[in-house]
């Protein structure tokens, strides 16, 4: 094998010592990371320059150069509210519509998979019996797709659904569960923490393995209760993990669309509309179709999701050095 190996090798190490010799040993990586500089700037920096070019221009062309240059028209129509607590004062009063309901439903989901997740990992790190089995069960719905889960759910709780069928057995009586606000926007909750859960829980479950033993065995001897371990030890030591499962379960909250698409198609009314969905209606679904203004809010909400993550780095370095 190895007399195959060897002149191959030595081929392949012709141009990799005149290309060591032409840019230097200290320039030579920028050779192996050109082609994913190059595929990464052309599938998401020039996305995101075009999406400016579109949010500043106007019409229903898809072509730049039958596009019109309007400026900041599209984003003042977006802000543009009389009261902005009230989405009915404002010009795009869906899309004010979709942020309440992005804001309530990214706080009430993070918030409850966050915690779930966090209490999950801390149990399967115990020594319990079939472990494993629990891991794999807890983590199992991540790897269905959005669309299978919103569909397995629209089944279970359509009116003539699996659950209204066994609430009419027991005799409570059947509940209209996606055409009530309420109950869609809190089954749409739901659904997503019961889809998304397990992926935290795995990340929060290895940084808890990465916690040294040796620490729990010295407040052990030091007579510490679990709670007071936990809140001391476990939770200040997890920080750093907690914040990376904090940043990405805001990120994709705030990015929900398929599966809640899927499952109520944003109704009954808007009470399920969020912000990513008035962006794909805006820009592919309506007539006509307005790039400008759904580029416009694309960058709205890359811009607020920027802040807060920054926020939140900010939050935690400061616990850190304090």
């Amino acid at each position: 094998m190895l007399t195959i190996l060897n002149p191959l090798m030595r081929i392949v190490e012709i141009p990799m010592l005149a290309l060591q010799r032409l840019l230097g040993i200290n320039r030579l990586a920028w050779a192996f990371l050109l082609p994913n500089l190059v595929l990464f700037g052309l599938f998401a920096f020039l996305p995101v320059i075009l999406n400016v070019f579109y949010a500043t221009t106007g019409s229903d062309n898809v072509l730049l150069e039958a596009r019109p240059y309007i400026g900041a028209r599209n984003f003042e129509s977006l802000t543009d509210c009389g009261n902005y607590l009230d989405a009915n004062t404002c010009r795009e009063d869906k899309f004010w519509r979709a942020v309440f309901n992005t804001i309530w439903f990214v706080t009430l989901q993070v918030g409850i998979m966050v915690g779930f997740a966090l209490l999950t990992a801390v149990i399967l790190n115990r020594d319990i019996r079939a472990r494993g089995f629990f891991r794999s069960v807890f983590f199992f719905p991540v790897l269905l797709s959005p669309v299978v889960v919103a569909l397995i759910w629209k089944w279970i709780l359509q009116r003539e659904g699996v659950l209204n069928a066994f609430l009419d057995w027991t005799g409570a009586g059947g509940i209209n569960w996606l055409v009530d606000a309420g109950w869609a926007f809190g089954w749409s909750v739901f659904i997503s923490v019961w889809a998304h859960m397990g992926f935290y829980t795995l990340i929060l479950l290895a940084g808890l393995q990465a916690i040294p033993r040796d620490v729990y065995e010295a407040a052990e001897m030091d007579g510490a209760s679990a709670w007071r371990t936990f809140r001391r030890i476990t939770l200040p030591l997890l920080s750093p993990t907690m914040l990376v499962v904090l940043v990405l379960a805001l990120i994709k909250g705030v990015q929900t669309f398929d599966e809640i698409y899927a499952f109520t198609g944003g109704g009954p009314g808007t009470a399920t509309t969020f912000i990513i969905q008035y962006i794909y209606e805006r820009g592919f679904a309506g007539a006509p179709r307005l790039f400008g203004l759904a580029a416009a809010a694309s960058l709205l909400v890359a811009g607020v999701l920027v802040l807060l993550t920054l926020a939140q780095l900010w939050a935690n370095r400061r616990n850190v050095d304090g």
